[in-house]
């Protein structure tokens, strides 16, 4: 049996979500079984006339076939009401208050968001990876969750929750472990009352405070603690370039500092007792995976790497861009598909565009129309047309790919002498 979550996003009210669900689960879903062709995988308004329009603010459908092949008619709908979070938990509102320096100045050990929150709203759904991988990952992470529940022996079956993601910097790692942390918040409502985001600002612990890391990993573990003593928690914990604290001790040299071995034990130690609460769930990321100590992969229950994005990916992050900018009305409304059939511009982008980041590729829009839509001749009515964008697309692409030769061989050549 195939089944589609329906998430339904609620405008902030006074009404609680049980009571919400209660009255709006069977208006949904009649709308949804009276409604033909509906958009999945994009939050969308419904049209809602059993009840107030105010209430509901999006919906988001969503298949899931959950590996098993799917019988015509027969489909299950499991519905999630939330009410995003409009504010962040950070760390001067109390429980992860940083140390404070010689200057006065407080060192944040951590950033710290309520999820789910408005401002992750819609991240899920404009990443785009290879077919398959946001798919894969959220099904593991609720599947290691549903083991912990269970309280799964551990000796006899590996569950560690713990995700890392590695590749080449600007991929999207990061952005993704916020995005599911955020997808799990609205899929497990029912479970934990609560969800924690809490992103380890892993520099911090070192600078002036080198010589204290190990002591500040350890107070930092304490107070996240804190939180997973509540079961009614789910607490997210996301270890940003997890190298710099878990470095390879077999690669350390007897000029290393003795406290980078301490950090690394340190939180190797921590890790192994906050595991062994059924309520957290560990997401790190890593520019630098062969750098990683040994022991820390090994806890690792799952390892993805993240690379540069294919053809059909860096496809469909332009076409994402380009209707966005004919939504702003910054670009003429035309039709992707045809303008490539006549012209083959899109394909010939992407196709050009390979090998660069995710991030990179995001950057273009905003160089192009910086750098080359200047002239009057590129607008009608305001807008500029498809074709000339795509044109200054394919310029900014060049120049920008002029400049990562020259930045890589000056960086090959070092510091000319003086």
């Amino acid at each position: 049996m195939s089944a589609t979550h329906v998430e339904v996003q609620l405008n902030s009210t006074d009404q609680p979500i049980p009571a919400l669900r209660f009255v709006l689960t069977p208006v949904v879903n009649a709308f949804l079984k009276s409604s033909n062709n509906l958009p999945h995988n994009v939050a969308f308004k419904p049209d809602l006339v059993e009840t107030d329009p105010s209430l509901v603010a999006t919906v988001l459908l969503e298949r899931d076939c959950g590996g098993r092949p799917e019988i015509a008619g027969e489909t299950k709908a499991f519905f999630h009401f939330y009410k995003p979070h409009a504010f962040s938990a950070t760390a001067d509102s109390g429980l992860f208050d940083g140390a404070v320096d010689d200057d006065g100045a407080a060192v944040v050990d951590a950033n710290h968001v309520l999820l789910p929150s408005k401002k992750f709203v819609g991240l899920w759904e404009t990443l785009i990876f290879e077919k398959g991988l946001k798919e894969r990952l959220l099904k593991f992470a609720m599947s290691a969750l549903t083991f912990s529940k269970h309280r799964v022996d551990t000796n006899l079956i590996a569950c560690n929750r713990l995700i890392l993601l590695h590749g080449p910097p600007g991929t999207g790692k990061t952005s993704l472990c916020k995005a599911l942390a955020q997808k799990l918040a609205i899929r497990t409502h029912e479970a934990f009352a609560y969800t924690h985001l809490v992103e380890i600002n892993s520099h911090s612990l070192f600078s002036k405070w080198f010589s204290e890391s190990g002591k500040l990993v350890s107070r930092l573990f304490a107070k996240i603690g804190e939180l997973v003593a509540d079961s009614n928690n789910l607490v997210c914990l996301l270890i940003d370039e997890v190298e710099s604290l878990a470095y390879a001790r077999s690669s350390m040299n007897s000029n290393e500092p003795r406290d980078a071995m301490r950090v690394v034990n340190a939180l190797l130690t921590h890790l192994d007792e906050i595991k062994t609460y059924p309520n957290v769930l560990i997401l790190a990321t890593s520019n630098l995976a062969q750098s990683i100590d040994l022991a820390f992969l090994d806890r690792a229950d799952l390892r993805e790497y993240i690379g540069y994005p294919a053809v059909p990916a860096i496809r469909s992050i332009y076409k994402s861009m380009l209707v966005e900018l004919m939504s702003a009305g910054i670009v003429k409304v035309e039709a992707l598909e045809t303008e490539d059939i006549e012209e083959g511009l899109l394909t010939d982008l992407s196709e050009r565009s390979v090998g660069l980041s995710g991030r990179t590729l995001r950057k273009l829009p905003l160089l192009a129309h910086a750098q080359y839509t200047a002239s009057e001749l590129f607008k009608e009515n305001g807008k500029i047309f498809l074709s000339d964008f795509l044109d200054a697309m394919l310029l900014a692409l060049e120049q920008n790919i002029r400049q990562h030769k020259l930045l890589k061989s000056e960086s090959m050549e070092g510091p000319n002498p003086k």
